[in-house]
This record gives structure tokens, sequence and C-alpha cells, in this order.
């Protein structure tokens, strides 16, 4: 028991060891190539941010929330009824985000939404329904008359749709934005935590649930619309999870609609394929894999019907994205490394613990390994394909949490100190750069 114990310890002590060389050799490349007038396109040479060390009174918010989570999330997560838990970790989560962007004061929480290269930028031009979804694939190309802003025209039309449905309800501008980007990202945890009990139990969901609340990506939570993208997507993955333990044919269809409707809120939410096959297939429930496609389709035909084709979209993004200046400008080598030093930096070192643990011989078959492999799936292929070129932190977003559904699997008696690793990971990051969202 105690050799046990102490292989498990050893891998994840080399687990974090390897991810903090990574971390360290991109950071010392990227300087190096910066140096030699190589256009990162970053504002740093990781992350997207410009390095700017500060200590503002609104570090006092993060310090607060994140000294009360260290205290209390172990406990409560452990003793709480699972109907209160669920709840409390979504508010939690949501509360440690603000709190981090209140180290740079109200403006963090808008920053990036108020960007004239983000969506909030191009709703005045939505008109209707009709006319955005008839026209969007036109103004996708870089040099069309009318291009869409930058994320605009990276993305299918759901985030632009979204928020020109708020604006037209009279709830415009980028505080109600953020709060619907913050609401969907939190809503994520208890998501995820439904997720990690139907396929691991109770005890595993338990033991995860601090780390999917305090982790350092709860930094780009509440700057940036991905997390939209993640609320969504958790809640489509949660909802096939219990179709397939229910074979519950509505279920299943929910579950199908809302990752069909990730498909356009992101191209890249296609990398979520294999963990939504993974948590189906692993019942061989072939009856809910069937309706949960159906639900997909569904959901293209509405589109497709309106105007928009998702394929359509897809190559023309591709082409605007390939022919820009950031794409021809980054170098593929370095970013194949420096895009998962960056998912280092976003699950913090609990979370590589937590996968060195699942990669390991006496984990990977376990239904623990579960999900973040299928997570990590997706990553690998964003990756090794060349689709993301820096700015992960915010692209992999809803990948984020469920590699530290792994967390489930580290030693019960250090799992106090791996917390307190995790907000000094993000409380470091958010005190020593200024992020782009």
């Amino acid at each position: 028991m105690v050799t046990e114990q102490r292989r498990r310890q050893t891998g994840s002590t080399r687990a974090v060891v390897v991810a903090a060389l990574l971390v360290a050799g991109s950071v010392a490349v990227g300087l190096v190539l910066v140096a030699n007038d190589v256009l990162l396109y970053l504002g740093g040479p990781l992350l997207a941010a410009a390095w700017d060390p500060r200590l503002e009174p609104g570090v006092l918010a993060p310090v607060l929330v994140g000294g009360a989570l260290l205290l209390y999330a172990g406990r409560l997560a452990g003793g709480l009824a699972w109907a209160r838990l669920l709840p409390l970790a979504g508010l939690a989560a949501a509360a440690w985000a603000v709190a981090l962007a209140l180290v740079d004061g109200a403006s963090g929480l808008t920053r990036g939404l108020s960007s004239t290269h983000d969506y909030l930028n191009d709703v005045p031009r939505v008109t209707s329904i009709a006319d955005l979804l008839s026209g969007y694939v036109a103004n996708i190309p870089g040099d069309s008359a009318a291009a869409w802003t930058t994320h605009v025209g990276g993305h299918p039309p759901g985030p632009l749709l979204a928020f020109a449905v708020l604006d037209s309800i009279g709830l415009g501008g980028t505080g109600w934005a953020a709060l619907l980007c913050i609401g969907a990202g939190a809503s994520a945890v208890p998501a995820m935590l439904i997720a990690t009990r139907v396929i691991t139990g109770e005890g595993a969901a338990r033991a995860a649930a601090p780390f999917l609340v305090l982790a350092p990506a709860a930094i780009w939570l509440a700057t940036s619309a991905d997390a939209l993208f993640l609320g969504v997507s958790a809640w489509g993955i949660a909802a096939l999870v219990v179709a397939a333990r229910a074979s519950s044919g509505w279920l299943a269809l929910v579950g199908g609609v809302l990752m069909g409707a990730t498909l356009f809120l992101s191209y890249g939410m296609l990398l979520l394929g294999p963990l939504a096959l993974a948590v189906i297939l692993v019942r061989r429930n072939w009856r809910v894999l069937a309706v949960a496609a159906g639900g997909v389709l569904l959901v293209m035909a509405t589109f497709a019907v309106a105007g928009f084709w998702w394929l359509s979209g897809l190559f023309a993004t591709m082409d605007r994205v390939s022919s820009g200046a950031a794409a021809q400008s980054r170098p593929a080598w370095f970013f194949v490394f420096a895009n998962l030093a960056v998912v280092a930096v976003a699950i913090g070192p609990a979370g590589v613990a937590g996968l060195g643990q699942v990669v390991s011989r006496a984990h990977r078959r376990t239904t623990v390994a579960l999900l973040p492999l299928g997570a990590l799936a997706g990553i690998l292929i964003a990756d090794l394909t060349l689709l993301s070129k820096g700015e992960v932190e915010r692209i992999y977003l809803p990948f984020f949490g469920w590699l530290l559904t792994a967390t489930a699997l580290l030693d019960e008696g250090q799992r106090r100190r791996w917390l307190v690793a995790q907000a000094g990971t993000a409380l470091a990051v958010q005190l020593l750069v200024r992020t782009s969202w």
C-alpha cells in the first residue's frame, strides 16, 4: 500500500516537473524568437498577454475568495448534500473567476469583450437573423467589402447571434455579455460533476470538485466568449452521459442538440467528438448514439435552411485564417510545444499531476481516465494538426475542466497542497501578465 502510494506520488511529481520544463523552455524559446523579430502576435512569448507585474488593490478580491475556498472547499465538497454541492460549486467557480478579473478593476471583466476585434463590435450590423445567416459566409473573407471583425470571421454565427439576441431584448453592452459568459462558463462545473459522478462515482466527483473551481483557467472564464462555448458543450456532454446510463431518448436528443449548437459557436468544438463518443460508447448504447446524432443533424439542418451551411463557413474561415498575417508569421514547430505548455498553465500543477496518474499503467484503464483522456485526444488532434497556433488558453477552454477531472486520482493527504498550488498559479499569472481577455 505504501509502495503504491509512493509510486503514485512519484508519477505526479514527474509529470509536474516535465510540464514545468516545457513551460520554461517554451517561454525561453519564445523570447528568443521575439528578440529575432519573429512576430508571434501574442503580446508575450507564451500567452496572449503582456508582461506587466503589478500589485493593485484589486488583488484583495482573489486573495479573500481564494483563501475562503482553500479553507472550506474540501470540507464542503466532501460533506455537503449532492443537490446543494452542484449549485454551490457553480457559484464558487463564478466567484473565483470574477475575483481574479477584478485584479484589474471592473474593466477586467469586460476588457476582452469590448475589443474592436470581438463579437460585440459587429452586433449593430445584425438587422435580422435571416439576413445574418444568409449573408454570413460572404463576409468572412478578410478582403470582402464588409468583412466581419477578427473573432466573428473566425467563428460560426452562433456567438454573434447570441449577443445580438441579448441586445434585441434590451440587454446589450459588455456588462450583460460578460454576465452571460461568466454564468455559462461557471455552470460547466456542476455539469462536469454530474458527468463525473455517473462515469466514476460520487466519491471521484466530490474529490475533483475543488480543483474544477480553483483552476487557473478561471482567468479566462470571466474575460472571453469562449466561456459560453464551455458552458453549452459541458451540459451537452453531461446530458449524453446521463442518457447513456439511463438509456433516455429525450436526454440523448437534448445532448445532441446542445452538441450541435456548440458547432455553431466554434468550429473547434468538433474536437469534442472523441469525448462525446466515449461517454456514449463506454456503455455501448447505440440507441442513444443514434438519437444524439439526430439531434446534431437537426441543428445543422435548421441553420442550413436558414441560410448558413456549416461546411461553407468552415472552409471560408480556414482560408481567412491561413492567409492572415498571424498564421503566416507564427512558426508551427514552436506552437506544437507552446500550446501544450499553455495547457499546463491553464490546468495548473494539480491538473498536470492528475493527468500523470491517468496516463500511468495503473489508471489508464479505469473509468476515471475516460473523461480526461477523451478531452486530451481532442487537444492533441488540434495541436498536432496545427489547427491552433497560440491563444489556446482561450480556444481550449471547453477542454480544460474535463482534464481536471483527473485530479480525483490525487492522493487524499496531498489534496490541500495541490489546491494551494492551483490558487497560487492562478494568482501569479494574473499578477505578472495582463491578459488580452
